[in-house]
């Protein structure tokens, strides 16, 4: 047996174990998001919760597939996100001393 096909059986057999337990993985993103933003205070919350919802969306589920994300969900997050606001202008260049005549 190869390398290669030990390392795919491993990552097969670690497919069929988060797929058995979906819930307790979602449950669990959920927990450290909700950490994670009371820890920022609340200032990350759109991005903590987008960066969620596609942890969860990865988990692989009972067939193995990865659960398809629901586009009635994610828009609202990216509605909720505030716009970046404008760069401040460059300042003027300090005008250049006279020099004296030599």
């Amino acid at each position: 047996m190869s390398l290669m096909d030990t390392l795919k059986g491993l990552v097969g057999k670690g497919k069929e174990v988060v797929a058995q337990n979906a819930e307790k993985i979602e449950q669990a993103v959920d927990k450290a998001g909700h950490v994670i933003d009371e820890k920022t205070g609340g200032k990350y919350s759109s991005q903590i919760d987008k960066g969620a919802e596609a942890v969860k969306n990865a988990i692989p589920t009972e067939g193995g597939a990865p659960a398809a994300a629901p586009a009635a969900e994610s828009a609202p997050a990216e509605a909720a996100a505030e716009p970046a606001p404008a760069p401040e202008p460059a300042p003027a260049p300090a005008p250049e001393a006279e020099k004296p005549a030599e």
